[in-house]
Formats: structure tokens, C-alpha cells, sequence
């Protein structure tokens, strides 16, 4: 059997967040395996295994309904939060292997509550689209230069190439209607995981709100997209929104979708220059299951 921990990773106020299941134990889980996990509960989830060598803790797997990631933010967090819960770290940092390299987790305990956690994100990279690009992807959105600020579409990076459209306001932002096979289309001809049209909210605040379209998930938006924020984050510091600083970024999604989530990110500098960031937020427990073999495709334990 296979259990598996159903979460809700950056959530607001207790609510909201993205649901992620979780298996702190797949080591009898094949590649086809984890992917019926994730196709059973229709979310992109995490899988931990143990570490083959000495030079990490553990390593991490993440699959959506249609193919394996090389990276998920939030199903990182939420599988920490779950060790941290069940006691099975082996201290407040952790070394993680990820198909898109190391992460590390850094989980505090210190009020002996519930555990918080945030991840390392490399130095993100923004490219500006080309205008051919850009008008892509505005047709894709059914959008206007008019309805932009005026700043570019972008490409950055962290883990995963995101494309960044900067809507004049928070309302126009969540008025957005996803077509998912045109969404599909232009992220395979722009280089990009995902379209992620983003709103300040309150910029001395440094608050905005975004929303998340992925390239082929199985499913038309997120709730909540912790690789994503990271890039955005890298964003706003080009383009000049937030000051070259460590205060918390709040980056709010899934309000479209009746799931408002909230994600935090702070950059990190050495003298000056950006290095990378840490990407945070709350997790709540939502169930528990647990799945017979034939529904995962288990090897038999040996």
C-alpha cells in the first residue's frame, strides 16, 4: 500500500494554497507509478526517495497528471512540511536532489508549532521577448499592448522558464480567460513552462498578484505556483517594482480560481548583486489516503 498526504501548500489565512499529495516514501514506486499518483488526485505531486550517496538527504521526484517535472516549488515545501511533521528530517537544513539540481530546505521549528519552510531558488535570468513574441502572446491572451504597463513581456528563469505579462490591474488580471491548447501552443514556440500574467497589488508593500498558466499539466491554471513567484520575483527587481533588498516579496494567486493562495520570496545579495532567493509559505493538512498497488503500479517490498 501507499500512502499518501494530501496538503495545501501557500495558503492565505489558513485557506486556499495549491493541493499537492505527497509520498515521503516511494521507493517501491515506479516512474509509472508516481504518475498515477498524481493522475488519481489530478494535482502535481511529490514523491521522496532516499539520497544514493552521501552528498544529499534526499531526493525528490514530482510528476503532473501528464508527465514527470524536473522541479515543483510548492510540492518541495509541502514534502519538508511533512517529514518535519512526522519527525523524519535530519535537521533544520536538508539537502535535496532535484532533476533540475540541488535545493536546499531550511525548516524552523523553533516555537515548537507548526514547522516553517522555505527552499533555495538559483539567481533567476530575464530575457525580454522579441515583439514577434510579445504579439504571441498577447494574441494567445486575447490581450492588447493597451491593457499592459508600460514594461516588457519577459522570459526569466529560475528552475523553469516562465513568461511574465505585466497587466495594468489587479481586476483585468483575473478577468483573463485561459484556452489551454493555445496556451500549450505559444509556450512551445516562446521556449516557455508557463504564462504568468501579474498585477501590483500594493507596490511599497511589495504585494502584487499573478496567476499561472501551465504549458501541458492536465489542467488549465494554479492556485498557487512557487517556481513561478521566483521568477516574477527576479522580474520586478529588473524592471524596478521592488528595491534591491531581503523584505519579503508577497506574490498572491488563485483568486480567479475561488482558491486564494499567498507566496513569499526574498532575494538574496552578495555585495549587491542578486544570488538567489528563498521561496516560502504555509502549509495546511488536508487528508490522508491510501492507495492499493494495483492502483499505483507498486514492485512488490522485497
Amino acid at each position: 500500500m501507499t500512502e499518501v498526504e494530501l496538503v495545501n501548500v501557500f495558503t492565505h489565512a489558513g485557506r486556499g494554497g495549491n493541493p499537492c499529495p505527497i509520498v515521503i516514501d516511494a521507493s517501491n514506486l515506479t516512474a509509472e507509478g508516481m504518475q498515477s499518483v498524481a493522475r488519481h488526485f489530478g494535482h502535481e505531486s511529490g514523491f521522496v526517495l532516499p539520497a544514493p550517496s552521501g552528498d544529499s538527504d534526499y531526493v525528490f521526484r514530482f510528476w503532473v497528471p501528464r508527465h514527470e517535472m524536473e522541479m515543483c516549488g510548492h510540492a518541495t515545501i509541502g514534502a519538508l512540511w511533512v517529514l518535519a511533521t512526522k519527525g523524519r528530517l535530519p535537521g533544520e537544513q536538508v539537502r535535496i536532489e532535484t532533476r533540475s539540481g540541488s535545493v536546499t530546505g531550511y525548516v524552523d521549528r523553533a516555537d515548537l508549532g507548526e514547522p516553517s519552510v522555505e527552499i533555495s531558488q538559483p539567481v533567476g535570468k530575464v530575457v525580454d521577448l522579441s515583439r514577434a513574441e510579445e504579439e504571441d502572446v498577447l494574441s494567445t491572451l486575447k490581450l492588447s499592448r493597451r491593457d499592459l504597463l508600460d514594461m516588457p513581456v519577459q522570459n526569466p528563469v529560475t528552475s523553469r522558464v516562465k513568461t511574465l505579462i505585466p497587466i495594468k490591474g489587479v481586476r483585468e488580471l483575473n478577468e483573463l480567460v485561459p484556452d489551454p491548447a493555445q496556451i500549450e501552443a505559444c509556450c512551445g514556440r516562446i521556449g516557455s513552462t508557463g504564462l504568468d500574467p501579474y498585477a501590483i497589488e500594493h507596490q511599497g508593500e511589495r504585494r502584487f498578484e499573478a496567476r499561472q498558466f501551465p504549458k501541458s499539466s492536465g489542467y488549465p491554471e494554479d492556485a498557487a505556483t512557487g517556481i513561478a513567484a521566483a521568477a516574477l520575483a527576479f522580474g520586478l527587481l529588473r524592471n524596478g517594482l521592488v528595491e534591491r533588498n531581503s523584505a519579503r516579496i508577497t506574490i498572491m494567486q488563485g483568486r480567479a480560481m475561488g482558491s486564494l493562495s499567498e507566496i513569499r520570496v526574498r532575494l538574496g545579495f552578495a555585495d549587491g548583486r542578486p544570488v538567489g532567493c528563498l521561496l516560502g509559505g504555509s502549509v495546511t493538512r488536508a487528508e490522508q489516503h491510501v492507495l492499493q498497488p494495483w492502483q499505483v503500479g507498486a514492485e512488490p517490498a522485497r
